[in-house]
This record gives structure tokens, sequence and C-alpha cells, in this order.
């Protein structure tokens, strides 16, 4: 059994290190946050003390990170993994990060003898828990190969891609439509409520009609309606996701369309102290600019 070191064990990364370890992978993990690791161990996996002690050890190295300053870190910096790790070692990157920034660690990986492959994935805490995310893979095809078992076992849609960079460049494409739906969704409901129409009957007609998205129900069902915003997925998050994004459609030459829009919600959403709730959360300004509050009624279900 290839051996696993399993780096960044936050609301995503701890279930997907848990899924490995249901399997039977031998897995190693570390977190900056030490007592983040002990459920995991409680389960079966070593605790690291540093990240060169996992990466020296391990035959497949998982990340999964906050920002694109953690990976660049994470892998070139000193006492990173690209110091430590053998050749042959396979490195997989689950963090949202723009292609440049996967191109960057890809090119360092390889001068190390080291392959790197981009693998961000999409389907949150509920699909990481029950192994159905997506993940968009970019990289050397025959280290995706070897991984492939793997993958497997994390997601229900894995994809190849293409080159270094192609699985960031989808997940940021992805991300552009979540946070540009998420921005789109919290206006309409707030308009319909500040207008005077009753927030539970306009959902139950959206849901139903071509305005139906899946970042309208999630929202509306699980966060505002309810009013309780624990993330999932956090402000801060999709807020540099969608920058991310945003350099993506500069680069290509689409320049400043709607994800400029929502990357300024998400910005306000911040400015206003919701950075670490869920992305939800976005409706908030837009709410109070109007003096409304979408919230549950009787015919919200």
């Amino acid at each position: 059994m290839m051996r696993v070191g399993f780096i960044g064990l936050g609301v995503m990364g701890s279930r997907m290190a848990k899924r490995l370890l249901e399997a039977g992978f031998n897995v190693t993990v570390y977190n900056r946050t030490t007592e983040k690791a002990v459920p995991l161990v409680n389960l079966g996996a070593r605790q690291a003390a540093t990240v060169a002690e996992l990466a020296g050890e391990a035959d497949i190295i998982c990340t999964c990170l906050s920002m694109p300053d953690d990976v660049i870190e994470v892998y070139t910096g000193e006492g990173g993994v690209l110091s430590v790790a053998r050749p042959g070692t396979i490195c997989l990157d689950f963090t949202t990060v723009g292609p440049k920034t996967s191109r960057f660690v890809a090119r360092r990986a390889d001068e190390h003898g080291v392959a790197y492959l981009d693998a961000p994935v999409s389907g949150g805490p509920e699909g990481a828990e029950q192994g159905a995310l997506t993940i968009m893979v970019g990289g050397a095809k025959e280290a995706w190969e070897q991984v492939r078992p793997l993958l497997r076992v994390l997601g229900k849609t894995v994809e190849y891609l293409g080159e270094s960079g192609a699985g960031s460049a989808a997940k940021v494409i992805n991300q552009y439509l979540v946070a540009v739906h998420s921005v789109a969704a919290a206006e309409a409901m707030v308009a319909g409520v500040a207008y005077g129409l009753d927030a539970g009957k306009l959902y139950r007609l959206l849901k139903e009609s071509y305005g139906d998205s899946r970042m309208l129900r999630r929202h509306m069902e699980q966060f505002v309606l309810p009013r309780q915003f624990t993330p999932g997925g956090a402000v801060k998050y999709v807020h540099k996701d969608v920058r991310l994004a945003n350099e993506l459609m500069d680069d290509i030459g689409l320049g400043h369309r709607l994800g400029v829009q929502a990357e300024k919600a998400f910005a306000a959403a911040i400015a206003a102290g919701l950075a670490d709730l869920d992305m939800a959360a976005v409706i908030q300004p837009l709410e109070q600019q109007v003096g409304v509050v979408v919230k549950e009624t009787e015919w919200t279900k």
C-alpha cells in the first residue's frame, strides 16, 4: 500500500483524509494547528511534527490549503515539500489556486524529479464526507494514472483535463459561476422581499422556474432562510476564488464583466465583518442596504 501524506486538515482536508483512512490507506497527517490531527490519529493516522518529516516518507503527498501563498510556501519554502521529497513522489494539490500558481509549483517540482498535479475539488464538506467530490486534474498524465485509485476514493466525478494548470483553470471557472450565481440569487431574494413579496412563496416559485440554480437552493435552504451561516465555504475563500477567476478572464481577453461585480459584493461582505461566515452571507449587506431580512415563512417548504 502506498504511503500517503496529507497536509492541511481544515473543513475539507480533514474529511478527505478520513476517507483515505477508511479505505485502508497508510496515512500520515500534518497541520499547523496540531489539535486538528487528533481525530484522525484516533482513526489510525500517524501525525508528523513537520512538513519535511511527512514529505520525506510519503509516496503520495496531498495538500488542501487556504490560499495560493500557502501552497507556494508549503511546497517551495524552507523545509517545504520539495526540499525533502524523494524523486518519483507524486504531489496532489487540492487547493483552489490560479493556474499560474499551479504551473509555477509544477515547474519547481519537476526540477526535483517530483510530479505535481493540480487537483482542486468541488462539492463541499458533504461531498468530501461521502466521497462524492468533483475533482479536476491537471499535470503529467503518467502521474494521474498512478493516483486514480486514490482519487476514486475521494471523488465521484474525476476528470483529467491536460497539462499543469488545467485543473486549476477549470476550478476557478466553476467558482466564477458560484460567486456570480450567489450574488444574483441574493439580489433577487432581497429585491422580492423589499418589494413586499413573501420570502417563502418567492423561493418556492423560483426553485420550480427557469431562475432556479444550485446556489439559490443551497443558500436559501441551508443558510439564508433559517438564518444560520456556519460555513461550508467561507466568504473570504469565495472572494479569493472569484478574484483568481477574474484574473483568468483578464488573461484571455474577456475583461471586466459580471465577475468583477461579484468580487465587489464579496469584498463588501468581508468589510462588513462576514469573512468567516458561509458564502451565503453575501446577502447580508444587501439586506441592510434596503432594510429587509430574507427569512423562513410558512410558505418556505
